[in-house]
């Protein structure tokens, strides 16, 4: 694969497929960009406009001290691409079975928060949480062209036309009729996109789907199995466009009426949504009443439509429903036949740079500028850039922007690559004191068959293509001196899951697995009769390199890492022990930072060894068993087992019948002696220590979570009142071991109880109306026995028959009430302490 030239040539003809190496170098001297001589790459109308630039002769300077955030994975060794793909790929079980076929042009995508969409014919898939998200009140989106009347009238008449040419293409197309009797049946999904991490009321992500009859809504799943729609937005864009009398702008000279075939066209293709993609959390400023700043989140939904008109929606966090929509733009793109729609962030000088990409089914890509009002710290392209002009129809299929760091400019610059038939356009884009520097070309020779979906990993620039016949291709950006060439190499999918035909691919948001929806391949030469479809899963990257990345993680958030979490857990619970490197490196890191973080991580590793030594039930704890009632007595929770049953455990096991596939597993179990790292002894030896160490962990994580709680009361209370925070409990918690000597914990407890003088403030049980002792840091207990778990967040006993849970189900959490200051709601919204998972 050779790299990308230099050469200034022109486009490919427009029948033809792009060579390896066509476009060249937009070198910006003096303008943005010299489209004259390379009218493949540029646009003529970016030529004279550069983006605007803070100007000053410190940005170098800057740019050069800034971190390296995000550096191109090292060079793979050398050989062939099987081989290499073996030292790192396995299979990860479970598949997941859907229960439908899949739908749309890209039906898997992966969130920020770890979730999986699956788009199918009845539903949007989601992996662990299986969830319907219809559109809900029935009907199409693409109604409200004009009055239900008018409309019926209308439909009836081009049905009945006497023109081929009208009736036809009425009866033909979905958008106009999609209820039509002719054609197979119209359900299912087209395309679902998640939003950034943070936007719902519990700090998740967002869902926004988009049904094969052309309804868009967006989705929160605010308990722990339940999704709410939120939003209608095709409802809400089809009354804008009403009220505007189906103008976009108010200069424009009135349309024809309803009954005219084209303009009943233009009425359903201005309020088709093609694709939908979210930006990136934004902040804005919004004026108090006592003219006071405050600074608000908030994300954008881009939604293209059929005739190229893109619609900007602007959503304040987090987002709740309607009242949460706080603006509506349109923009013309002057892009004919879209396919695909892709949000362009770009950072410079610690500014940052929004545009839309949109790319043609004829072949032409090109950035929108979009101009964000009231947003702190973005400026925009001046005109749109062209980044492929040629109308050779391949259409583009997928588009993707990464954000990376050049190692020569020694700046950041912004990758975007396109799947374009069977081949991948990419587009290199810096920006220096110059202007908008392009590089462009194609990488051939990757598929035999057209790409069906593509995916990135955001944190190295890894790309991931595949077509149907269960190939797929990791393309790695390597850098030159002049612009950028790529290393691929090809993953063939039936070497892990045998002979499989692929519909989509996934990577996870850490690069740790990558997702593939599948079905059956041919078997001699045959098709399946019937296809079962799958979701199945391939690891990307070793065990040591999710320990390393987790190690040198700048995210310290062990929830947003779940994918390297679990190859962690997948190795120790194979292998019943931690590794010493891994062990090693850790202790090293809380001797050296002492974070949190790292304390999370090894309690972490604690209990997947407890986990992994702990014996596994020979038989389903779902499947009934035949057994004597007395011994399900016998062994019931809160009873003791009899005393003889101790002594002949194996007489036990021996008695009792076991299916014939369960027999070969529990004699392993008998006769497996966990001895790990060094043959130390039984597993059942190990257990009460490794209990002590995850108890003597949780113990330093909820002193030092306690020690912010303090802070946090020692700055916000003025006056000595009780803040829903039991204080002195907490004081006294913290000081009650005498082995405990912190010093910060020792003068910030002098502090509060001397602001608190003699008041206790204490908790009183709501039953009995009884002092709640703070003698447990998980629950109180008080003198007449009643029991209540206590908030992991405030330390409050909640004492409602309604609470939140983290989803590893380690700690419980109150819900914030209105009578709650601003500081304690803040202290609520905060993830576990253990875990760093979300609560629900």
């Amino acid at each position: 694969m050779r790299g990308a030239r230099l050469a200034r040539r022109g486009g490919v003809a427009a029948a033809r497929p792009p060579p390896e190496a066509s476009g060249g170098k937009m070198a910006a001297a003096g303008v943005a960009m010299v489209a004259e001589e390379s009218p493949a790459a540029g646009s003529a109308e970016a030529a004279s406009s550069p983006p605007e630039i803070p100007e000053g002769d410190e940005e170098e300077e800057e740019e050069e001290k800034r971190k390296k955030k995000r550096r191109l994975p090292r060079r793979r060794r050398k050989g062939s691409s099987s081989a290499g793909f073996r030292l790192t790929a396995a299979r990860r079980d479970p598949p997941v079975r859907l229960q439908h076929g899949v739908t749309g042009l890209e039906p898997l995508a992966w969130s920020e928060d770890h979730r999986v969409s699956v788009t199918t014919a009845r539903s949007v898939a989601v992996l662990e949480q299986l969830s319907d998200v219809h559109g809900g009140g029935g009907g199409s989106g693409a109604d409200l062209v004009g009055s239900k009347k008018e409309v019926a009238a209308c439909r009836e008449r081009f049905a009945n036309s006497k023109d081929p040419t009208i009736s036809q293409s009425f009866m033909l197309d979905r958008v106009f009729n999609p209820e039509g009797k002719l054609l197979p049946s119209f359900r299912g999904y087209k395309y679902a996109s998640w939003s950034p991490l943070g936007c719902d009321a519990n700090g998740r992500c967002l869902l926004a789907a988009l049904t094969l009859d052309n309804r868009l809504t967006i989705h929160a799943n605010l308990n722990r199995l339940q999704w709410v729609q939120l939003v209608d937005l095709t409802e809400l864009y089809g009354e804008r466009l009403r009220e505007s009398g189906y103008r976009l702008s108010k200069g424009e000279p009135p349309r024809a009426d309803l009954g005219s075939f084209s303009e009943f066209q233009r009425r359903h293709s201005m309020q088709t949504p093609v694709r939908m993609e979210w930006s990136g959390i934004c902040t804005t400023q919004q004026v108090k009443r006592n003219n006071e700043c405050l600074d608000v989140g908030s994300v954008l939904l881009a939604v293209v439509f059929e005739n190229g008109n893109v619609a900007v929606w602007q959503f304040q966090l987090p987002v709740v429903g309607h009242e949460s929509i706080t603006s509506c733009n349109t923009i013309e793109s002057g892009v004919s036949s879209p396919s695909v729609l892709s949000w362009w962030e770009y950072e410079h000088s610690n500014r940052k740079m929004s545009g839309l990409i949109v790319g043609s089914a004829f072949g032409p890509i090109k950035i929108l500028p979009v101009n964000l009002k009231a947003v702190k710290g973005y400026f925009t392209l001046r005109q749109p850039v062209v980044l492929w002009q040629e109308m050779d129809q391949l259409p583009v299929q997928s588009i993707k922007s990464v954000p990376l760091y050049h190692p020569y400019q020694k700046c950041s610059c912004s990758l975007v690559v396109a799947a374009r038939g069977c081949y991948v356009f990419w587009c290199l884009l810096l920006i220096s004191k110059a202007g908008l520097n392009v590089h462009n070309s194609h990488v051939t020779g990757l598929h035999a068959l057209p790409i069906i979906s593509m995916t990135a990993d955001r944190q190295n620039g890894t790309v991931y293509t595949c077509s149907v016949d269960g190939q797929v291709r990791q393309l790695i950006p390597i850098f030159t001196d002049a612009a950028l060439k790529f290393e691929h190499q090809l993953i063939r999918l039936s070497e892990v899951f045998g002979s499989v035909r692929t519909h989509g691919i996934a990577v996870s948001p850490c690069g740790a697995y990558l997702a593939v929806v599948t079905t059956e391949g041919m078997t001699n030469g045959l098709h399946p009769i019937s296809k079962t479809y799958q979701v199945q899963f391939v690891t990307l990257k070793t065990f040591e390199e999710a320990a390393a990345q987790l190690l040198e993680s700048s995210v310290q958030n062990l929830f947003r890492q779940v994918d390297l979490t679990d190859l962690i857990r997948w190795k120790i619970l194979k292998e019943k022990h931690i590794p010493r490197f891994l062990q090693e490196a850790l202790d090293k890191k809380i001797e050296t930072f002492g974070s949190t973080y790292f304390w999370r991580f090894r309690l972490f590793l604690l209990r997947v060894l407890r986990q992994s030594l702990q014996k596994t039930p020979s038989e389903a704890l779902w499947r009934p068993s035949h057994e004597d009632a007395k011994v399900f007595l016998a062994h019931s929770p809160g009873t003791d087992p009899p005393e003889e049953q101790p002594q002949d455990k194996g007489a036990s096991k021996r008695g009792r019948k076991r299916d014939p596939s369960e027999t070969s597993r529990g004699a392993e179990e008998e006769e497996e002696e966990d001895t790990a790292e060094g043959g130390r002894g039984p597993a059942e030896d190990r257990l009460p220590e490794i209990q002590s160490q995850i108890e003597a962990v949780e113990m330093h994580l909820t002193r030092e979570h306690m020690k912010r709680v303090l802070g946090e009361v020692y700055l916000h209370t003025w006056i000595t009142e009780n803040t829903s925070i039991p204080t002195r409990g907490v004081c006294d918690f913290l000081m009650s071991e005498e082995s405990y000597d912190d010093r910060t914990a020792q003068v910030l407890i002098g502090h509060i109880l001397k602001k608190m003088n003699k008041q206790t403030f204490p908790e009183h049980c709501s039953l009995c109306k009884q002092i709640l002792p703070f003698t447990d840091r998980k629950q109180a207990v008080c003198s007449n026995g009643h029991i209540w778990l206590r908030c992991f967040l405030t330390y409050q006993a909640c004492q409602s028959l309604v609470y939140r849970r983290c989803l590893l189900r380690d700690s419980i959490a109150r819900h914030p009430t209105p009578a709650d200051p601003e500081w304690i709601k803040r202290l609520l919204q905060g993830p576990c302490t253990f875990c760093d998972s979300p609560v629900f």
